[in-house]
């Protein structure tokens, strides 16, 4: 086998739980482990890949756990419990406890820590234990009614006059505190809110605000590339997309192309900018026309990445186009700086344009016939071998 693939064990049929964890497939030095990349949700999932490095979990007992969504923190392994990715674990809340997924442990934590610090290191709090299955029981439960509790507050809202949207309910592990997520354009006083809320749920009730991006990658979908939205995968800061981006790559102003599922512009558009900014000073200034003998050509568009740029007769129409390298469109320029015009906008020798080929005048077309005498000479028909009988 390859040294780039996974190396599979040849054990029989292992169960099912063994299964999901991945112990199927081998850690050996050649290939992927198993460890890094269990069965886990989608979302902002990472790949451990120090995962079976010997003295990694020795590191730092700083493990990262996931919740619902997108929703992670960073707590301490102070019981020293043998923990690795993809185990459900009770963590600490206040008050009472919540049910998370490990998602790194070791030293990629602390790499973790530098991309999303948290807001004060002193208050990370620790892990209890592994799952109980008393504590899956509280767990689903709690879970069972979120969508319920979800729809029940939306009208809760709308009858108290609150220019607010509730976009998504997280209870926590045991079912002692919910967490709800809303948006909203301004300010919005939710004291009464959080009093029926608590009084219609039996619940410690928190209110989360947050963006109709981060909206975006709680709920999840697929974007027009076909693949899954970057802010469920990966993506945990936003940085914000102005429609100077989408100047930049000459792409269409349209709202309806331009905006992704959150109504926002695309984050993407971001992704590419600084190379077409970078490709962009390469080019002369739109401005300037360029004077040749045979009349004045004017910026239509042009092809950033390639260096190539299209020119116009009109100002305002596509006439008689003409595409040019930008080094071709500099040095036009300075020859007009020195009062000099030339012949034309284009100095490359357009080649002669192919004739048509003519198939039929390829080959002769009698030289079928030749064959044809020489195989009548060898076997006649049995039609003329007949003739003449009666």
């Amino acid at each position: 086998m390859e040294d780039n693939q996974y190396t599979k064990d040849t054990t029989p049929t292992p169960s099912a739980e063994t299964t999901m964890h991945g112990s199927i497939w081998g850690s050996g030095p050649r290939g992927l482990s198993y460890l890094g990349c269990p069965k886990q949700s989608c979302q902002l999932n990472v790949y451990d890949y120090l995962a079976d490095i010997p003295g990694n979990t020795e590191t730092t007992d700083l493990v990262e756990v996931q919740f619902k969504n997108t929703r992670k923190g960073f707590y301490h392994n102070s019981n020293n419990l043998p923990l690795e990715k993809g185990d459900v674990v009770a963590v600490e809340a206040s008050p009472g406890h919540d049910i998370g997924t490990v998602t790194l442990t070791g030293k990629l934590v602390l790499l973790q820590m530098k991309r999303t610090p948290p807001k004060n290191p002193e208050d990370i709090k620790r892990i209890y234990r592994k799952v109980r299955p008393v504590d899956m029981e509280k767990y689903e439960e709690a879970k069972a009614r979120e969508h319920e509790t979800m729809i029940r507050s939306r009208q809760i809202a709308k009858d108290l006059g609150l220019e607010m949207k509730i976009g998504d309910v997280e209870y926590q592990g045991d079912g002692n505190k919910a967490i709800f997520y809303y948006i909203a354009d301004g300010r919005v006083d939710f004291r009464q809110l959080i009093k029926v809320l608590a009084e219609a749920f039996h619940v410690r009730i928190e209110m989360k605000q947050i963006g109709a991006r981060q909206e975006a990658g709680r709920i999840g979908g697929f974007g027009p590339c076909g693949r899954e939205l970057c802010c469920t995968t990966w993506m945990r800061n936003f940085v914000s997309v102005g429609t100077g981006a989408a100047r930049y790559q000459d792409l269409s102003l349209n709202p309806q192309k331009l905006a992704g599922q959150c109504a926002k512009l695309k984050c993407c558009m971001n992704y590419e900018v600084d190379q077409y900014v970078e490709a962009s000073r390469r080019l002369p200034s739109r401005e300037v026309p360029l004077e040749t003998i045979d009349g004045t050509f004017y910026y239509f568009k042009a092809d950033i990445l390639s260096n190539m740029i299209t020119f116009s007769t009109d100002k305002r129409i596509a006439a008689n186009l003409t595409t040019i390298t930008a080094e071709r469109a500099k040095e036009i320029i300075a020859m007009n700086k020195e009062g000099k015009k030339p012949d034309a906008l284009d100095n490359t020798e357009k080649a002669a344009p192919a004739k048509p080929i003519d198939l039929a005048a390829q080959e002769d077309l009698t030289r079928f016939d030749s064959a044809r005498k020489k195989k009548k000479k060898k076997k006649k028909r049995p039609q003329e071998s007949g003739e003449g009988g009666s």
